[in-house]
């Protein structure tokens, strides 16, 4: 069977080389139909590509499901990773983690749809790399709550590990949500979640640090 002849792409920036348009299509079209549900015809269609000639540029749907999962993957540790090191409190740095990684959500939602809902679908070691990832960034946040329970400008009960893993589904899950255009930007979605959650983290004045040493 031939292929039939290449019609103009579709929603593509003709301006960007054909790897780009490649991943972009992928992206839109994984977050919209899932990764199974997109064939390489479907994305070939999207492209203005004939089916035989996307196989020039990529070896299959997978090899693009694991670009654009570890794009994704760079995209949170550039925003993040950074603030290790800042001279910052620990709840001055949750509040700007907590703003960075929506920010990184919201700016990026097609990509970040199929990372948070399509990794699955990865072979076993593209997976683990994603698990690796995630437990990097719970560690991240675990880090920072103990950081602010040892100085005192976190409350000192707090449960660490329920603490990061209520984080991580607020920043995480604004993907299933948010939409660009809609009544709120996404600073002002960045600001409300790390002022809302931060209320009830902070530590209360006169509040005394918890004494011994705390654990992750």
């Amino acid at each position: 069977m031939t292929d039939s002849p290449a019609q103009p792409p579709k929603d593509t920036d003709a301006a960007k080389p054909r790897r780009e348009q490649i991943h972009d299509v992928a992206s839109r079209l994984f977050s919209e139909r899932g990764y199974h549900a997109t064939s390489m015809r479907d994305l070939a269609g999207e492209l203005g590509m004939q089916g035989g000639s996307l196989y020039a540029h990529i070896s299959g749907k997978e090899e693009l499901l694991i670009e654009i999962v570890s794009r994704a993957s760079r995209q949170f540790d550039t925003a993040l990773f950074l603030l290790r090191d800042a001279d910052l409190p620990a709840d001055q740095k949750l509040h700007e983690a907590m703003h960075r990684h929506i920010r990184v959500v919201a700016d990026n939602m097609e990509s970040a749809t199929v990372f948070f809902h399509e990794w699955k679908h990865l072979s076993p070691a593209a997976y683990r790399h994603v698990t690796d990832w995630r437990d990097t960034i719970d560690a991240f946040y675990r880090e920072l709550i103990v950081q602010g329970m040892r100085e005192g400008t976190l409350r000192p009960d707090l449960d660490i590990k329920m603490t990061a893993n209520l984080i991580l589904s607020a920043v995480n899950w604004t993907y299933t949500w948010y939409r660009p255009g809609g009544e709120l930007t996404p600073r002002q979605v960045a600001e409300s979640f790390a002022d809302m959650l931060l209320s009830g983290l902070r530590a209360l004045p006169g509040t005394e640090s918890p004494s011994g040493e705390v654990r992750p």
